[in-house]
């Protein structure tokens, strides 16, 4: 083990609220050694990233460090005067944020932005602050950085401003850099580009990384160690692999085994009962007895230390003491885990109907945009059986949620057609039509927040369709229905008089969940339902998805970039690429034998939460200039039963041969 370069001792941070005082971090220790990742995971509320700020003396107003010693470079971070800490944080701690967008000034160009950390800590500027900002740019792997640093950060994709933020916070070489959730708003071929950059960077600067976030395969590709908080605590703490194939915390176990992997059954996955719990009044003992299955009566009353487990791994739970019961870990984390899946080998699953609800045939939507044409969507076509569901994958921009809204006819079609039910949604319609369509086919949006008015109740959300479509005029009636929806989503008759902002996110999602089914739809279109939630809460909510599909016979529309959620929920996928359907296949047939170049990226791209993997993966590079001059020559087509492809990788390679020897 390396030196130490960041030592945290005791360290408490709370937030003076009008309720009281919220106790976000709770006397956490770590030490952060030369050279190495420490990953920090949890779910949201868990304070990750409250800590993550008090490292650099950030934490926002009425946010406060009650007590405890950040000690680096022989200084103790909490007690240094203002000035000097303000010559370490950018220089010799750096941060980069979760959405670069709002870390970058809008106003600003990219040169002005990076020179500016630049001038204040090195005192470089004009030519020289010009030539060190171009060579930044191209240390992240930013192309042309000469003609990129005249940009806006509006003029830039969101892995160009990752990139960006990226080079801000390597300027002044750092010996620390922590990172907040850097890539979780991110693709996944864009996120293993930007983790392979930080490992390569890591690498040639030689920095400590405390890399903050809640998706395990990610974890699993980057970490050293891993730390694992709940409310407020490090509940467990050790090397990467103790951490994924020998946990002891059950909390610990309740986030692994939330993960679908590749090979995993199609049974419900697992998720951690209950919700986090209020840190203005944390319980007494284990903060996670609540949802613990496995707590023991001391748990309730004492809260337990940190064990040794070894001489890098310690767990706090009542479980490591001595005189506990022996508890195994469920099958489904750790060793067992992995060997289970190593063995197992994928059976194609039959769809369930092959009577199609939606047909999609050469369906267009392009936008105009001053005298430029986008094609958003370009000529693509396929059906959806009765109570299957579909998922739609590929990056940001392919046209996903395009094809969404088009086929609920919140956009119009360029050309093509969609047929519902054999009838064609678009076109002049009578309101009579519209209205029983609308009942039909209802959609779940990505951010459960913005699609919920904050004005209205829960009981007024979820009743929203009976009213518009007159399905329940009797108040008794309609209050019934209320009941029984929220129930059937897994919420209680008590929460249909609060607001949205009194929920959780995975809450506020079943809430707007709830709202869709009021109508009793057949066809439900869920654009990126779950990707704003933890990885817990996801597994609730798919889960849930699952069970109404049985239980109502519902259709899914699963659109997504979680490829492997995508893989566990669906029945078919259809994968895009710049607005066209690429290859649709059975969900199982595409993993285990994907055959468009791009699918191949896009697969071994996705991080599996399994360190060993993540160590000897190779990733398959997909040169879209080459492509993109074969791909117009190749028709969608099938090659094999139900699976439909447009170029395969033998014709793609042919090509690249051929225009090699030309």
């Amino acid at each position: 083990m390396g030196k130490t370069v960041l030592k945290v001792a005791d360290l408490w941070v709370s937030f003076d609220t009008y309720r009281g005082d919220v106790q976000a971090v709770r006397g956490v220790s770590f030490d952060l050694n030369e050279g190495e990742t420490l990953a920090i995971v949890g779910e949201s509320g868990s304070g990750k990233s409250v800590l993550s700020k008090s490292l650099m003396r950030l934490v926002p107003q009425p946010g406060k460090i009650k007590k405890g010693e950040v000690w680096f470079d022989a200084k103790n971070l909490v007690t240094l005067p203002k000035r000097k800490m303000e010559k370490i944080r950018g220089s010799q701690i750096s941060m980069i944020l979760q959405d670069p967008m709002t870390s970058l000034n809008p106003t600003m160009s990219i040169g002005k932005q990076l020179t500016e950390s630049l001038w204040l800590h090195h005192k470089i500027a004009g030519r020289k602050g010009k030539e060190k900002a171009v060579e930044l740019l191209d240390r992240v792997g930013i192309p042309n950085p000469e003609m990129r640093i005249k940009l806006f950060p509006h003029q830039l994709s969101g892995g160009m401003r990752q990139r960006v933020v990226i080079a801000i916070a390597l300027a002044c070489n750092p010996k620390v850099l922590i990172a907040d959730e850097p890539t979780t708003a991110l693709d996944v071929t864009i996120q293993a580009q930007i983790l392979d950059l930080l490992r390569d960077l890591q690498k040639r600067a030689g920095m400590s990384v405390v890399f903050i976030t809640h998706d395990l395969g990610v974890v699993a590709h980057l970490a050293d160690r891993v730390a694992v908080m709940y409310a407020g605590k490090m509940v467990e703490i050790g090397t990467v692999d103790e951490i994924f194939y020998s946990p002891k915390h059950p909390y610990t176990w309740g986030l692994l085994a939330s993960m679908p992997r590749p090979g995993q059954s199609k049974d419900p996955l697992y998720s951690i009962p209950g919700s986090p719990p209020d840190l203005l009044q944390p319980p007494p003992g284990d903060a996670f007895a609540p949802r613990n299955e496995y707590a023991l009566n001391i748990d309730f009353q004492m809260e337990p230390p940190l064990f040794p487990i070894s001489d890098t791994h310690y767990a706090a739970t009542w479980l490591l003491h001595e005189r506990a019961p022996a508890i195994d870990p469920p099958d489904i984390v750790g060793k067992k885990s992995r060997e289970r899946l190593q063995s197992r080998s994928c059976k194609k699953v039959a769809v369930k109907s092959k009577v199609p609800l939606l047909q999609v045939r050469n369906l267009k939507k392009h936008f105009k945009k001053g005298k430029q044409v986008i094609q958003a969507v370009d000529d693509i076509s396929f059906e959806i059986y009765r109570g299957e569901t579909l998922g739609l994958v590929g990056e940001s921009g392919c046209g996903k949620s395009t094809v969404g809204r088009t086929l609920m006819r919140l956009y119009e079609k360029t050309s093509g057609q969609v047929l519902f039910d054999g009838d064609d949604v678009h076109g002049k319609k009578s309101e009579a039509w519209l209205g029983q369509f609308y009942r039909k086919v209802q959609m779940i949006f990505q951010d459960p927040y913005s699609s919920l008015n904050p004005r209205q109740t829960v009981a007024d959300i979820v009743a929203e369709g009976l009213d518009i479509h007159g399905l329940s005029p009797d108040p008794d009636e309609r209050m019934r229905k209320i009941y029984h929806l929220v129930e059937t989503v897994g919420l209680s008759r008590d929460h249909v008089h609060r607001y949205p902002h009194e929920f959780s996110g995975g809450q506020r999602q079943r809430i707007g969940i709830a709202r869709a089914l009021a109508v009793e739809p057949e066809l439900i279109i869920a654009d990126e339902p779950i990707s704003a939630l933890d990885v817990s809460i996801q597994a609730q909510v798919v889960n849930l998805l699952k069970r109404l599909q049985e239980e109502k016979g519902l259709t899914y529309l699963f659109i997504a970039h979680d490829l492997s959620m995508v893989h566990y929920i669906s029945d078919r996928i259809g994968v895009m690429y710049r607005g066209r359907l690429v290859e649709l296949a059975d969900s199982d047939e595409l993993y285990r034998n994907p055959i468009h170049p791009y699918t191949q990226s896009l697969l071994s791209a996705i991080p599996l939460p399994d360190p060993a993997t993540e160590r000897n993966r190779k990733r398959t590079f997909f040169d879209e200039r080459r492509y993109m001059a074969e791909a117009e020559k190749r028709a969608f087509r099938e090659i094999d039963d139900g699976h439909w492809v447009m170029c395969t990788e033998k014709e793609y390679q042919e090509y690249v041969q051929k225009e090699a020897l030309v």
